[in-house]
């Protein structure tokens, strides 16, 4: 499928995880990517293998995100697609009664503020071409707790939930669409490192996913893509959930 044929999209966290498989998926799609990430070397590898663009960017940074979207916009022509999912999950963000506020704030700034800055410098473009969609990664924990709690995450996520809501209805009558993409646990380099030195912590979790696995990133890809697209033409302002199911558990299967 060409669903993305001859779009723009701007990819952010692309150098792993759900943002590589993305980037790669859009690919498929039809998009010319720009992908976006502090590691150059993983998105330069990343430019040569999808023939897109890469573009070394701190997203944390208020002139160097201004600046990004500038030059996508100048190089190519549009931005049709900016899919904003940089973030960031340290073991050291657990109970808000060992978690540091220095550790609360650096979630925050990656995980939330780097939101808020790709969606303040990308909607001028998207609103002078007169369309536009925007797919914020929030997550599942965005609308469930946990005990085995990770309270800055956590509370990022839910910001980003709430932001791409508003921002959908704001802008809705403009062309542009907005949604919070809302993953369950993905097999991430980020899960994985989250549960190395934690096998007990990362089997309480596993259970209560219904379908009894996590994601996979190609998964979670497969649903921005169709968020990007046409298809979810009559889609903003919602809270998509891919989480196999755990939102909507109460037993899961034996």
């Amino acid at each position: 499928m060409k669903r993305l044929q001859d779009r723009v999209a701007v990819v952010t966290g692309a150098a792993s995880g759900i943002g590589l498989a993305t980037a790669r998926r859009f690919a498929e799609e039809g998009a010319f990517v720009v992908a976006v990430d502090i590691d150059t070397e993983a998105i330069e590898k990343l430019e040569r293998e999808i023939g897109g663009d890469s573009i070394t960017c701190d997203v944390t940074d208020e002139a160097a995100v201004e600046y990004l979207f500038e030059k996508v916009s100048m190089a190519h022509g549009s931005v049709d697609v900016a899919f904003n999912n940089a973030g960031i999950s340290p073991p050291e963000d657990d109970s808000i009664l060992t978690t540091g506020v220095d550790v609360w704030d650096r979630v925050q700034k990656v995980n939330l503020t780097s939101v808020y800055l790709c969606c303040k410098y990308v909607l001028p473009h998207m609103r002078r071409q007169g369309r536009g969609s925007i797919i914020n990664t929030a997550s599942f924990v965005a609308v469930m707790g946990a005990a085995t709690s990770q309270i800055s995450y956590s509370a990022s996520k839910g910001g980003v939930l709430a932001m791409s809501r508003e921002l959908g209805v704001q802008f809705a009558r403009e062309g542009i669409r907005v949604n919070a993409l809302c993953p369950g646990p993905v097999n991430t380099p980020l899960l994985r490192e989250l549960f190395a030195a934690d096998p007990e912590r990362a089997q309480r979790r596993l259970v209560h996913v219904p379908m009894g696995r996590f994601a996979e990133a190609s998964e979670i890809a497969a649903a921005v893509a169709f968020l990007a697209s046409d298809d979810a033409s009559f889609i903003t302002a919602s809270s998509f959930l891919v989480d196999g199911g755990i939102s909507g558990a109460y037993v899961t299967p034996i």
